[in-house]
């Protein structure tokens, strides 16, 4: 079995349970997307809500969710919380191995993700708004399209990134009117970032990370958040209610270039991301 289709195996099965958990934390919190970790607490609503749609989508098939030990873990404590984007995932999810049972499909996990979280509840904005938003310079910044970056002054930052958008290269991010431009912020502002999916039939996400994450296919497993609160896994397909929509926001504190990206599997390495640069002047 090729790489991309085990790959594509565990974007559907590990990766589509991580979007559950990122609908739960938007249905909690509303336009305000955390951190994934910051919602992993096991026992609250968005567990409750993981689970249950865990045990509907896996319970009684022969993919994950099949009674033992070893694909049990996923609907335990441990499995949230890593879904959610905790850091205690077991080794073979950062690509040392493989378990065979993760296999057995080499269907394209954005697609599934988007279609399996199209109606998931959550802050949307319409075709046209987001269209506005993703052509337009934020307030307080300074776009050069000659040097294909954003620049903002002050320390409070806000920016809206739309996710494969129409009329540009696919699985790529639009800022100002730019494809993956760098984005400069000061250290220690606030960054708010709005994330937009106006991809019409695949999930697209954003994280803000430290890792080499464009050489994986699975970012998820090894791109993990820069901040706290810079990151959202997984939003779902348009609908006629609209293009799902989260904020992140978090504190860029430490200067130093790191990068943004799609975390859905492959997207990154398809070229869906961008240099994030926190400079100390």
């Amino acid at each position: 079995m090729t790489h991309t289709r085990l790959a594509s195996a565990i974007g559907i099965a590990a990766f589509a349970a991580a979007g559950l958990g990122a609908a739960a934390t938007i249905t909690a919190c509303g336009s305000s997307a955390q951190a994934p970790a910051a919602a992993a607490t096991p026992g609250g609503a968005a567990h409750s809500y993981y689970r249950s749609m865990m045990g509907r989508l896996y319970s009684g098939s022969s993919g994950m969710m099949g009674g033992t030990s070893s694909r049990g873990w996923m609907m335990g404590d441990t499995g949230y919380r890593w879904m959610m984007g905790g850091l205690d995932a077991p080794a073979w999810m950062h690509g040392s191995a493989l378990p065979r049972y993760m296999m057995g499909t080499s269907r394209d996990p954005g697609k599934v993700m988007g279609a399996l979280f199209a109606n998931s509840p959550g802050a949307r904005v319409s075709p046209a708004q987001a269209a506005r938003l993703g052509s337009q310079v934020p307030a307080g910044a300074t776009a050069s399209t000659a040097q294909h970056r954003i620049t903002f002054s002050g320390m409070t930052v806000r920016l809206t990134v739309l996710g494969s958008p129409a009329g540009g290269p696919d699985e790529t991010f639009r800022v100002a009117g730019m494809v993956n431009p760098t984005i400069v912020v000061k250290a220690n502002a606030h960054v708010s970032i709005e994330v937009i999916n106006a991809d019409p039939d695949t999930s697209h996400g954003l994280v803000v990370t430290a890792s080499q994450g464009t050489s994986s296919w699975m970012p998820m497993a090894t791109a993990r958040p820069a901040f706290p609160g810079s990151s959202v896994w997984f939003l779902g397909n348009p609908t006629a209610a609209g293009m799902h929509a989260a904020t992140l926001s978090f504190t860029a504190s430490t200067p130093g270039t790191y990068r943004y990206l799609c975390p859905v599997p492959g997207h990154a390495q398809k070229g869906m991301t961008g240099t994030f640069t926190v400079s100390s002047a």
